[in-house]
């Protein structure tokens, strides 16, 4: 699996929130639910989203949005209208003053909005559990992302926006695919789309020596890799491998296998049914207490702080 594979390999969505949205202007939803991740597309008609990391973006038809959690948000007809919907924790919807509004504009089967001919159609899926999406991937993207229409494949979005309206057997668990898969879709057209947006080690997988280095570490963290050894794997020198690995990646390699072992550990640790001496294993700590050391130093919580935060 490349780096890049295994960054994708996170999203598992499970009962992720979805919902086709019918707006007529004026209309604007300030969102604060607090989802680490989620992702809107605009299928007929404009929205701009507003938000304070970034300049107003303009989203037409096929435009694709990615929020990262937990920054508030705005997604309205034009910059200038205020929000008049808010969307809490748990996709609760109230208007300003704290009234649900959930029974108000409920359209039909996974259909909401103010107008049911509205001309603005948004397609929303939202990842509301930490636990369905890889802390590498969150870290790797800004805290809202744009693609145009032209940058990536939306033709998914069709049919996620057509099974939407159904409720057949088994339905949560196809449109829980599906939404992966645009996801998927649009992160992999957002790396693709400039070169200075990956994340170091994924633009150093081309290169002759640190790439090798990476697909060996990614396929089994839990081996007890030492430096001498890794380059014996690669065919060159240790003082070689450690220059070209951290000048590519920006810290050496035993570094990197560090915080990549506590990357796999975090995602682990989110299954209850894993005991943190299970995980350790998994990841090439040989016991609990090493795994708790190294993840208190680097992270500055122990792992069962971190579970019950993600839970």
């Amino acid at each position: 699996m490349d780096t890049l594979s295994a960054l994708l390999d996170g999203p598992r969505a499970n009962g992720a929130f979805m919902l086709r949205s019918v707006m007529t202007a004026p209309w604007g939803l300030h969102v604060r639910d607090e989802a680490p991740l989620s992702i809107a597309v605009v299928v007929t008609g404009e929205a701009w989203v507003v938000s304070d990391d970034a300049e107003p973006a303009h989203l037409g038809p096929g435009d694709v949005m990615i929020a990262r959690g937990p920054e508030s948000y705005t997604v309205a007809d034009a910059p200038t209208t205020p929000p008049g919907i808010f969307i809490e924790p748990g996709q609760h919807c109230v208007d300003a003053e704290g009234n649900s509004l959930e029974d108000v504009m409920t359209l039909g089967t996974r259909t909401w909005g103010n107008d049911v001919a509205g001309e603005t159609l948004l397609v929303t899926g939202t990842y509301e559990s930490t636990r369905a999406v890889s802390d590498r991937l969150l870290r790797s993207l800004p805290a809202i992302l744009v693609l145009r229409a032209a940058e990536w494949d939306g033709r998914l979005v069709d049919v996620l926006c057509d099974e939407m309206t159904r409720d057949e057997l088994g339905q949560e668990v196809y449109l829980d695919r599906l939404l992966d898969l645009v996801l998927i879709e649009a992160v992999r057209a957002w790396f693709a789309g400039d070169p200075a947006r990956t994340p170091a080690w994924h633009r150093a997988a081309r290169e002759p020596i640190v790439g090798p280095a990476l697909q060996l570490l990614e396929a089994d963290v839990a081996r007890p890799w030492t430096l001498d050894a890794l380059a014996r794997e690669i065919g060159v020198s240790r003082a070689a491998l450690a220059r070209r690995f951290t000048a590519s990646v920006g810290q050496p390699p035993m570094a990197y296998l560090t915080d990549l072992r506590l990357d796999h550990a975090a995602d682990l640790l989110r299954d209850p049914t894993m005991t943190i001496a299970a995980v350790a294993r998994r990841v090439g700590y040989g016991s609990s207490f090493a795994l708790s050391a190294a993840f208190k130093r680097v992270r500055g919580v122990s792992p069962s702080q971190h579970r019950v935060h993600a839970s």
